[in-house]
């Protein structure tokens, strides 16, 4: 008889769940006090906020902050989410034959409008060319990644692409101003191609593609089976008699010809691409471009405008990689036979004209890696405030409330984290006094030219390890905060709250550019190097700059110095008088301590900055330092405090 006034629930009645709603990632306050309507009040990541105002001087935080104020809201946008979705739906497609079963070199690979899309709209904010525009006093570095922490999430990938043209640009800038030598022309093409790398028009701009890895080995590339050599006469001329004297914009092609197989290559629309191919001196780097004119014109409008055809530059797409994640990312295996391209530097010398490219790229993984766990947190604060369990939402559940506080601490922690590698980047391109002297860091930021370099060398693969693992870790804990939800592909309503997407797009970033086993190998290389040279970069400069750090923070956290420094110690014990065997396999543990460490310097340093609350409670850690692979605590954070 209780149940006789009662209705049975359907598809279309009874209890409904608020929909969660995602608030805009940064809000620039003078913005809101221009009277805009509905415009967010407060960040919903306030620890990017607290980034900026660390690294970047008052006037700049202004300008910068109002670009990713704008861009946080354009990713929220319908239009942009619907491109997003596209491009995670509509997944590329090889082509390679033609109607009559003939090699289709001209257009074999077909993308989604909406992965176009979204690289034009990452062209148009300026991801990449920001880190090179001339004439800001600032951090541009801290600037670009600043922007790209608000895109990635939502990009579908194709920030991987961006972070090889950033890589592209870095490398071909150090060959701008050197002479041709026995490459005549080779300049103006490295010129024509930087200036469309950083271009913020869609219709010029292009991307760079990184060729590496092969069956012999991912990140061993010592076995690279893919050769060049130099073209000899009657090879030019032959070209030449069949029209084949240029690449896809009308740039001449290269001297060099380059034959092989590249097992795993992403990116692979890009407009040209970086690679490795032995040469009768060893490993050497190349450029080539991804198209050349065909031979032949043809007509393109009906005022009989003359257009050159152009076809794949010796390059043939075998097929398409199925991956767990990053599906709107074209990754392919690519046969090379007779692509056209040109030398990087010395022949012989390619490691280290990659080593370039690569010390950007995996500053982007862990950096993009930041932004999915940023939006997963997003999601899973939303989430919490329209759930409700026995009448009372998440938020005043204080079990829930405990286990978030811990998950927020963990992906602070690994933000300052990375962040402080950009700024120290930054640095290093710029000087010390153009991008820390006036900023609340110059005292975070080592002055000394050696001793910033030497630290970047050391953090870079600790950074690309550990915070790419833990950015997955913490995307799964976002997904369990969901319940079942969490585990959907949730499409609907542009794919904002598609944590499971996130997820497995982010757990490529621990893989490729080295695995946490190449990057603990690294981390000995770099050990082992300095000691050739009569230094202890352990000691000498990262023990160095995290005492002095600790120093300063040491009035307002003496105890939780206290800790740090033991665990400093612990440490130096370690590595001072480390065998090369046993440095290689304790590689992850040593891995373990410049993370803890390091992290804990930050968080520190940001909250001594200003004495925030928030940042404060997040500093203070009374049982262990944060490490974001494993996290356990006793710590107690204030319920009034906002997760």
């Amino acid at each position: 008889m209780a149940n006789s006034s009662r209705l049975p629930s359907s598809a279309t009645a009874g209890f409904f769940q608020s929909l969660p709603v995602v608030q805009p990632q940064y809000t620039l306050p003078e913005l809101v006090n221009s009277g805009s309507k509905n415009v967010q009040e407060a960040s919903d990541d306030p620890v990017l906020a607290r980034i900026l105002m660390q690294y970047l001087p008052r006037k700049a935080q202004s300008e910068v902050g109002a670009a990713i104020h704008h861009l946080s809201r354009r990713v929220l946008h319908p239009s942009t989410l619907s491109h997003a979705v596209d491009a995670e739906t509509n997944t590329p497609v090889l082509r390679p034959l033609t109607t009559f079963g003939v090699e289709n070199r001209v257009d074999p690979l077909w993308t989604s409008e909406g992965w176009k899309a979204l690289k034009a709209i990452g062209v148009e904010e300026d991801i990449v060319g920001r880190a090179y525009a001339q004439g800001k006093s600032h951090n541009r570095r801290v600037e670009q990644f600043g922007l790209a922490h608000v895109w990635a999430h939502t990009s579908s990938m194709t920030m991987c692409p961006a972070s090889m043209t950033d890589g592209a640009v870095k490398l071909l800038s150090r060959h701008l101003a050197k002479p041709d030598g026995d490459q005549p022309g080779r300049n103006a093409v490295f010129a024509e191609s930087l200036r469309r790398l950083v271009s913020k028009n869609p219709r010029e701009a292009w991307t760079s593609g990184q060729w590496m890895t092969e069956r012999t080995g991912g990140s061993d590339v010592s076995g690279t089976e893919t050769l060049a050599r130099r073209l000899t006469g009657e090879e030019i001329a032959c070209d030449e008699k069949l029209g084949r004297t240029q690449d896809g914009i009308g740039l001449p092609l290269g001297p060099w010809r380059i034959d092989g197989f590249k097992w795993f290559s992403s990116a692979t629309d890009s407009d040209m691409t970086i690679l490795l191919a032995q040469t009768r001196k060893g490993l050497s780097a190349f450029y080539i471009p991804m198209r050349r004119n065909e031979g032949k014109q043809v007509l393109t409008s009906l005022e009989k405008a003359v257009d050159v055809a152009t076809e794949l530059n010796g390059i043939r797409i075998q097929r398409l990689k199925h991956k767990m994640g990053t599906r709107a990312l074209p990754t392919a295996e690519l046969e090379l036979k007779g692509a056209r391209g040109w030398l990087i530097g010395e022949e012989g010398k390619g490691i280290k004209e990659i080593a370039t490219l690569l010390n950007i790229t995996r500053v982007h993984a862990a950096t993009s890696s930041i932004s999915y766990w940023s939006r997963g947190m997003s999601i899973c604060r939303a989430y919490s405030r329209v759930r409700k369990t026995r009448g009372r939402p998440l938020t005043e559940n204080p079990q829930h409330v405990f286990w978030m506080a811990e998950e927020t601490v963990k992906y602070w922690a690994a933000a300052h984290f990375a962040f402080f590698g950009v700024a120290l980047l930054g640095s290093n391109e710029q000087g010390w006094e153009e991008t820390a002297e006036n900023t609340a860091a110059r005292i975070l930021i080592p002055r000394e030219d050696r001793a910033r370099e030497a630290l970047l060398r050391l953090l870079t693969p600790v950074m690309k390890a550990q915070v790419t693992v833990g950015a997955v870790i913490g995307l799964r804990a976002n997904m369990e905060c969901l319940g079942g939800i969490g585990y959907c592909e949730n499409q609907e309503d542009g794919g904002v709250l598609n944590i499971a997407k996130m997820f497995r797009d982010a757990s490529v970033n621990a893989i490729w550019e080295g695995t946490v086993s190449v990057m603990a190998e690294d981390v000995g290389r770099v050990i082992k190097g300095s000691r050739k040279q009569g230094v202890n970069v352990v000691e000498d400069v990262f023990a160095a700059w995290a005492r002095g750090v600790l120093r300063h923070c040491r009035g307002r956290f003496a105890q939780e110095c206290a800790v740090v420094g033991e665990r400093l110690e612990e440490l130096e014990a370690l590595v001072r008088d480390i065998g090369s065997e046993e440095l290689e396999y304790r590689g992850r543990d040593i891995l373990g301590h410049l993370e803890a460490i390091s992290c804990a310097v930050l968080l520190l340093f940001n909250a001594h900055m200003d004495g925030d609350e928030l940042a404060s409670h997040v500093a203070t850690r009374p049982n262990r330092l944060p490490v974001l692979s494993d996290f356990r605590t006793g710590f107690v954070i204030d319920k009034s405090v906002n997760f």
